[in-house]
């Protein structure tokens, strides 16, 4: 089996003028940088649209790009906008996240690719015509959706006038008639997206640099495809939650975690087939070479809230039948290949972080899959920790320094008592000066398949540049690269370096 190292980084990170990176040239500039350096994986966050916070993780689509994503200058020179227009874009901070200025710069360049449409060349057009016939399962929905919440001012689905929200087919023929111009400029987003994205993807097979994605395993409760298809999730009266996701009290959570996300019905799902899923999941892949399913272990069993607690202190586990949805995968995947069901692996990473039982690790073990070990958890002082570097074996998993869920290296370090540096130092063999860089080193040691760090732990970046800290609402996943992707070449050519000792990545010239 080939060992690989990669970098976890988000798109939102890269450099850009203003509000958010995006699928253009620094996108392509870092591609080329990992490659260079043998660094052949690139793991990012979900591409969906945010929700209000900047989440990827509650996005209100399951099958969209984030528009945010989308290169103005790509545009101009793809001939679908004129130099021009980009002057009248909207300022937005270059040094975070700027989700409203985002969403005005994304407005306006959805506007003028209206304006331009009507002098777009036959290619394009045919172009066009092809993405919405090939994504017509989820992009009219789409696009419903959001032109809908744009005019009810931001209000969830369930609180827009009772045609809208309950989909009856005279509101929405009537709906198409009146926003047609609002609904094309949605549709061109999504197209456009599609085009720079694909483009970038199949720059990296071109370098040889695998792109790993991200798909959470739930769905916003104010998203499209709660809306669109109700009856798959454990709705009440008027899109009420009936029942509700998040995990028990632990050692971390007295009260649990509630995440506030519908919960499945699986009977309808398995009486479909597990049609949307499948779709789900095929659209990610269509994306991405390799996933990553977050919350891995609610295909085993997931804990079920009742909808109008406020804490997840009195739900329940529940089956999930996550065995027979993995295995309606494998023949989609090997009938569109071609190969026999049993040659069929899956793509994807099983999130296995947390308490995880034995069901939950078979149903794991019986595809294949790759799980996470993420060494900041690995020295609590007990020689039995599952994510000590000694204690993993066998290739089937992708190590971490961390997650975009952790403080980044530096921080978790400084955060550390005396006890806890000693057991770290204990295992290094030595002192800690270089936490993420020394981190790593063990990851790369390890049998492991893959091996990913954040950039921020190469960087050495303290908590400032921390992406995510889970139960907070504020100051989240806006933190962006505040240096040129050419600056980052003493880093990547030093993991590299490190990674091929270890026999990890091509062997360069």
């Amino acid at each position: 089996m080939t060992l690989s190292a990669g970098v976890l980084l988000h798109p939102t990170a890269f450099p850009h003028r203003a509000g958010s990176g995006t699928f253009g040239e620094e996108a392509r500039r870092w591609l080329e940088a990992l490659a260079r350096h043998g660094l052949t994986v690139w793991q990012t966050l979900p591409l969906a649209p945010t929700d209000a916070g900047g989440s990827p993780y509650s996005s209100p689509s399951g099958f969209a790009l984030n528009p945010c994503l989308l290169d103005p200058e790509d545009l101009v020179a793809e001939g679908l906008l004129h130099s021009e227009d980009l002057a009248i874009l909207p300022s937005a901070r270059a040094d975070a996240l700027d989700l409203e200025g985002c969403q005005r710069r994304v407005r306006v360049l959805a506007e003028r690719l209206r304006q331009r449409w009507s002098d777009a060349s036959p290619e394009h057009r045919s172009g066009f015509e092809q993405f919405r016939h090939e994504q017509a399962d989820w992009l009219e929905d789409h696009c419903l959706f959001m032109v809908i919440r744009r005019l009810q001012a931001g209000r969830p689905w369930w609180q827009w006038p009772d045609p809208l929200a309950r989909r009856r087919p005279r509101a929405l023929r009537q709906f198409r008639l009146d926003h047609a111009e609002a609904l094309l400029e949605e549709a061109l987003l999504q197209w456009t997206l599609e085009l720079q994205w694909q483009r970038l993807h199949a720059h990296a097979r071109a370098l040889g640099v695998q792109v790993v994605g991200d798909l959470p395993f739930y769905v916003a409760h104010d998203s499209v495809d709660v809306w669109s298809h109700p009856t798959l999730f454990s709705l009440g009266p008027a899109g009420s939650l009936l029942e509700q996701s998040g995990v028990p009290p632990d050692y971390f959570a007295a009260t649990g975690q509630l995440w506030g996300t519908p919960v499945y019905r699986w009977l309808w799902h398995r009486l479909s087939g597990f049609r949307w899923w499948l779709r789900r999941l095929e659209r990610q892949l269509e994306l991405v070479d390799l996933l990553r399913l977050d919350h891995f272990r609610a295909l085993g069993a997931y804990w079920s809230v009742p909808g109008r607690d406020s804490t997840a202190e009195h739900g329940r586990w529940r089956r999930s039948p996550g065995r027979a949805l993995l295995q309606g995968l494998r023949r989609q995947l090997a009938r569109r290949a071609g190969r026999p069901v049993a040659g069929q692996t899956l793509p994807l990473i099983a999130e296995d972080l947390g308490v995880i039982t034995p069901d939950v690790e078979a149903l794991r073990d019986g595809h294949h899959l790759s799980g996470m070990k993420v060494l900041q958890f690995a020295f609590d002082g007990d020689d039995t920790n599952p994510y000590l570097p000694g204690n993993i074996e066998g290739p089937d998993w992708v190590v971490y320094t961390g997650t975009h869920d952790n403080a980044t290296s530096v921080g978790w370090w400084q955060g550390l008592d005396a006890e806890g540096r000693q057991r770290v130092e204990a295992v290094i063999g030595g002192s800690v000066t270089a936490p993420g860089w020394q981190l790593l080193e063990l990851g790369l040691a390890s049998p492991a398949s893959l091996v990913v760090v954040p950039l921020q732990d190469l960087l050495e970046l303290d908590d400032r540049a921390r992406f995510n800290t889970p139960g907070t609402s504020e100051g989240n996943w806006s933190w962006r690269l505040q240096q040129s992707i050419e600056s980052l070449e003493g880093p990547l050519h030093g993991y590299g370096e490190m990674a091929r000792r270890y026999g990890r990545g091509p062997t360069m010239n």
